[in-house]
């Protein structure tokens, strides 16, 4: 949300779609969320979890990009950033636990403590829509804010429902 895109030259107004959250429907796939700046153990044992799945294995993992207009010396920080905003989630979800009467799900992210803007103005794809139209990007990072604190903990029920 927020974002300066091909097709949203004034702010892309919507959050993204949940690739992860799509596939987990279907409870045949090992599916994950990664992101190595942010926790590299993590990455660690969701890869090996991953490979020793015997079905199919989805990780989607947070990717930095040049065009993003930070330097890239400092994307390990970003990418922590990226955590610690809400605006990218660490967890796993493994079919097997279903069959052992476990809860699939697993949040590996804490809590949102940064708040979104500290992220968003570090990358030109937002930076660029404050600088065009402040009202219209404020309106949005604040959209945005609510979208990753609403997803986060839309996540931690998902990972407290088998919880007795």
């Amino acid at each position: 949300t927020g974002a300066i895109a091909k097709f949203a030259s004034s702010g892309k107004p919507k959050g993204k779609k949940d690739l992860a959250l799509q596939a987990m429907s279907y409870e045949t796939a090992y599916v994950a969320k990664i992101c190595m700046g942010a926790n590299d153990a993590h990455t660690l044992k969701v890869l090996k979890e991953a490979e020793s799945y015997e079905g199919t294995s989805l990780i989607i993992a947070y990717s930095p990009c040049i065009a993003h207009g930070y330097d890239l010396k400092d994307s390990l920080t970003h990418q922590k950033q990226a955590v610690e905003s809400g605006h990218w989630h660490l967890f796993r979800y493994d079919p097997r636990l279903i069959i052992q009467g476990k809860n699939p799900f697993q949040l590996d992210s804490k809590k949102p403590k940064l708040h979104i803007s500290d992220y968003m103005n570090k990358e030109n794809r937002f930076k660029a829509l404050s600088k065009m139209d402040p009202e219209r990007s404020g309106e949005l990072t604040d959209k945005s804010q609510l979208y990753n604190t609403s997803k986060w903990k839309f996540y931690a029920d998902m990972a407290n429902m088998h919880k007795s």
